[in-house]
């Protein structure tokens, strides 16, 4: 699975980081972040941990540029505020909703923000 590769990785590179922040927002793949919310369904052990680890990732490469690319805007964009769209709409009130969940995503989107405003907020 992709996140399982991604957290036995010690050292992450941007490269990685991005494909995983691209395929994790796939919300017709039922194992991914936004696929598995779209089903009422909370994230698998590891993914929200990926999905921290793969932002901070992209922040530190981008933290300089001025410009960043428009698949990988989408997905920062989807796995902030889908996910919190989707959580909203029902997981939120799903007896399989984990406890920390709506702290996480407050935690996805301060990184969001951080990248696209070149500093660390979290």
């Amino acid at each position: 699975m992709i996140q399982s590769i991604f957290l036995k990785r010690s050292i992450v590179d941007y490269e990685t980081a991005r494909r995983l922040l691209i395929d994790h927002t796939n919300v017709n793949a039922a194992d991914t972040f936004l696929g598995r919310l779209r089903q009422g369904q909370p994230p698998l052990p590891g993914q929200v941990t990926a999905i921290l680890l793969a932002l901070k990732v992209v922040f530190d490469a981008l933290k300089d540029q001025t410009m960043i690319d428009r698949q990988l805007a989408t997905a920062l964009f989807l796995v902030s505020s889908e996910a919190r769209q989707l959580f909203n709409g029902g997981l939120a009130k799903s007896l399989e909703c984990p406890p920390l969940l709506n702290e996480d995503l407050g935690r996805i989107t301060i990184a969001v923000k951080s990248i696209f405003s070149g500093t660390w907020q979290a």
